[in-house]
């Protein structure tokens, strides 16, 4: 099993020092991927029909993902990459596939492109895309990026999109691993038929119960679950000496990777979540389960 570790990046005040030496400190100790979540923009939960129920505010911050693992690329070695997930439906198809396939030739292919459908409709009707057809968008998209980063030339009419004979070069010189995220059983559905793996959030749901559904999901497509990522984020303020038993559990039950989270925890510096990460570093490589 794989351990990657979660940027905390809603706890430490878009500092970019603060991305590229956590970054750093977790490629040092071994970590294997770099997970950041996406959002453009927030928004007041206030006095919205229909509500916003997702957990982030207009005073919540994030860095655009792609963008800071482009950068991020250019100082570390190892370390891969993850979206977890990017907001896919809200974003133009053929730009992502231009930023994904670069960030990928430019990582030496350390990318997996973490996605999903998102909660936000404020965001989504900021950018312009409607915000009740997000699923099936996403579909379409995932078959849209596929083709283009074949760097063959794209003839492609669907629901949402029309390109007519465009190529994408220079391409990926390979197809990025796209992963999927969510808690519906539709979104787990929908990563059986098209994903390359998915990631659950012990914070949400019950990630072994979403596993299993998974699995039957990936049965009835007629795949094979050999090859399929399946990760586990750390829920938020996790003490450290349960997370080895955490990632136990989730590797014995079938589980390919998983990602400590620092956050959640009451941290206000930098070093209070640097100090988890070396902690949670000690106690992972003690159990074998990291490096």
């Amino acid at each position: 099993m794989k351990t990657g570790i979660i940027y905390p990046q809603t706890e430490l005040g878009g500092d970019p020092e603060a991305v590229r030496r956590f970054a750093l400190a977790a490629e040092a100790r071994g970590f294997d991927h770099f997970l950041a979540y996406d959002h453009v923009a927030g928004a007041s939960h206030a006095n919205r029909d229909p509500e916003l129920t997702g957990p982030y505010t207009e005073m919540d911050m994030f860095h655009d993902p792609l963008v800071m693992f482009a950068h991020l690329a250019g100082i570390t070695k190892t370390i891969r990459f993850v979206s977890g997930v990017m907001i896919l439906p809200q974003r133009q198809t053929l730009l992502v596939a231009r930023q994904a396939a670069d960030v990928d030739l430019f990582s030496g292919e350390r990318l997996t492109l973490g996605i999903g459908i998102g909660w936000n409709h404020v965001e989504y009707s900021s950018l312009g895309v409607p915000f009740r057809q997000r699923g099936a968008r996403l579909g379409e998209q995932v078959e849209v990026l596929r083709q283009l980063w074949t760097g063959k030339e794209v003839d492609f009419t669907g629901e949402f999109h029309r390109i007519d004979r465009a190529t994408l070069n220079p391409p990926p010189k390979r197809q990025i691993p796209i992963w999927m995220g969510g808690f519906s059983k539709a979104a787990l559905k929908r990563a059986a038929q098209v994903g390359d793996g998915f990631i659950f959030a012990r914070t949400q749901a019950d990630p072994m119960k979403g596993y299993n559904f998974l699995c039957g999901f990936l049965e009835e497509a007629g795949r094979d679950k050999e090859g399929y990522g399946f990760q586990c984020n750390l829920a938020l303020g996790t003490p450290l000496d349960d997370i080895v038993s955490y990632a136990e559990t989730w590797r014995d039950g079938g589980g390919t990777h998983f990602a400590v989270n620092t956050m959640g925890n009451g941290f206000k510096t930098l070093e209070q979540h640097l100090a988890y990460l070396e902690g949670a570093a000690d106690r992972l490589s003690d159990a074998g389960l990291l490096g």
